[in-house]
């Protein structure tokens, strides 16, 4: 990796942590927020940005992350990193289920495979209402929020937290992408058949690569689970698919820094758009449709012109 990847994502990283003791008390949430749910569409970006995998199941891996710590929590006495490690698990497990199946498939194809695995584990937190509350959902236990005796209801903690959580991740999808294992994501995003003929068998790649993002993605549905304390079915609808696809798309996809600038753009938009009238999203759809027309490439795709080293 360049200097030059280093200065941004590490500046990045340097820049966040100060916020931590700058930002307002209602923007101070907000951030914390948004950096778990980039890291969400950081892992999106994985499958899609960077290998071409177009998925509308990411929901299934973020809320399977948040059901298998949130029910660990409720049901068990054990603390917030046992309860995280188990709906991380639960994520990656999903995700090479379901990736061995839907990738027999791919284009429009794998598109509708993944949404119908998603809505499939959304009817079924509906159906195990006993176990899992249905759709009101449950509250995680205070025990299951704490670390070290210290609780992550504390917004400072909570934070640095997330933090923490945004910079691993930025730095290891950094590593990843520039790294040949993940040079060769990019090829089958490219011209699969010309990477095929190279000798690299893209069926395991691909299936390494959706891995790899269902276990990002169920990382970050635990983390939130933990970090705001509730677990709710409509984490697993069709919404929460469509969203990181559309902060990826508007922050650029196919670059690390991407999911971020497009998630903490389409939060804010939406937030202000709130507070000026009930038609919000009227506001940010007019505002996405002429991004999409004159940055089509996403902001950080538009940067890429200026900075042709950027990851």
């Amino acid at each position: 990796m360049s200097r030059k990847d280093w200065s941004l994502h590490l500046g990045l990283v340097i820049a966040l942590l100060a916020l931590n003791w700058i930002l307002p008390t209602y923007h101070h949430g907000v951030f914390a927020r948004i950096m778990v749910l980039a890291v969400f569409a950081m892992g999106y970006n994985i499958a899609f940005g960077y290998t071409g995998l177009l998925s509308l199941g990411h929901a299934m891996y973020f809320a399977a992350g948040m059901y298998g710590t949130g029910l660990v929590a409720l049901y068990t006495d054990v603390g917030a990193i046992p309860a995280w490690g188990f709906g991380l698990i639960c994520g990656l497990a999903l995700a090479l289920v379901t990736g061995l199946l839907a990738l027999r498939t791919a284009g429009v194809s794998l598109m509708i495979v993944t949404l119908m695995f998603a809505q499939a584990f959304y009817l079924g937190i509906l159906y195990f209402g006993d176990i899992t509350h249905g759709d009101d959902g449950f509250v995680v236990p205070d025990h299951a929020r704490q670390i070290a005796g210290h609780a992550l209801s504390d917004a400072g903690l909570r934070y640095l937290i997330a933090w923490g959580l945004f910079s691993a991740v930025l730095i290891a999808t950094l590593w990843v992408v520039r790294a040949p294992f993940g040079r060769v994501f990019v090829a089958i995003r490219e011209n699969e058949e010309r990477t095929r003929l190279l000798g690299y068998d893209t069926n395991r790649r691909k299936l390494g690569a959706l891995v790899i993002s269902g276990g990002i993605s169920a990382g970050a549905g635990a983390a939130y689970a933990l970090l705001f304390g509730y677990v709710g079915a409509s984490f697993a609808g069709v919404q929460y698919s469509i969203l990181p696809l559309l902060w990826v798309l508007l922050g650029g996809a196919g670059t690390v820094i991407g999911p971020f600038i497009g998630t903490l753009f389409m939060y804010y938009l939406v937030d202000y758009a709130t507070g000026i009238t009930d038609a919000y999203m009227l506001i940010a759809g007019l505002v996405l449709i002429l991004l999409t027309l004159f940055a089509p490439r996403g902001i950080a795709g538009g940067l890429r012109r200026l900075w042709k080293d950027l990851p």
